[in-house]
């Protein structure tokens, strides 16, 4: 069976999570310190992504916000 994630990618996961716990690993856009061992988790991989070594793509979220807004439409109807 193939590898699902890259030798690259689990060095970059294996490095945010060092940085982690180093303390010096930041988050995105506000750059606040990341505290959660899966957020250094996502942020590997997610760098990982944008080098372009093989991580399986994320799953969406958008099934969930269609049956949100379904609710919300079906009570406003009401």
């Amino acid at each position: 069976m193939a590898r699902k994630y890259s030798k690259a990618a689990t060095k970059k996961v294996a490095r945010a999570l060092h940085k982690r716990k180093k303390g010096t690993l930041k988050s995105g856009r506000s750059g606040k310190t990341v505290k959660s061992r899966k957020q250094a988790i996502a942020i590997g991989l997610s760098e990982a992504r944008k080098e372009g070594k093989k991580v399986p793509t994320k799953k969406s979220v958008t099934k969930s916000r269609t049956t949100k807004t379904a609710k919300k439409a079906k009570r406003s109807k009401s």
